[in-house]
């Protein structure tokens, strides 16, 4: 089974900054794209951030100038840096990833989620 392992999630007060990590381990062949999602409590999950084989990013637009996307191809790692944080950044953060096994059948994995509280 394919597993994300996330870490970098904690508490921090508005205005600061954390990095988020989330590799990815098991039998893969490529990744097409990985992403952050968020889920606060009683709210929708929306996506963050995502990148693309080619690089391609998209951004919420609550997240434009504050957060930055990356991925590691070789090490099948996806990071977010988050600067100037607010109170409403606060939420349950999930990695996703989808990739291509061996046989090229075509699947979406999610890490277990970790969570971001920004509070003063």
């Amino acid at each position: 089974q394919v597993q994300l392992v996330e870490s970098g999630g904690g508490l921090v007060q508005p205005g600061g900054s954390l990095r988020l990590s989330c590799a990815a381990a098991g039998s893969i062949f490529s990744i097409a794209a990985m992403g952050w999602y968020r889920q606060a409590p009683g709210k929708q999950r929306e996506l963050v951030a995502a990148i693309a084989s080619g690089r391609r990013t998209d951004y919420a637009d609550a997240v434009k100038g504050r957060f930055t996307i990356s991925r590691d191809n070789a090490k099948n790692t996806v990071n977010l840096q988050m600067n100037n944080l607010k109170p409403e950044d606060t939420a349950l953060y999930y990695c996703m990833m989808t990739y291509s096994d061996y046989a090229r059948r075509v699947f979406d994995a999610w890490g277990q989620g970790t969570q971001v509280t920004v509070s003063s």
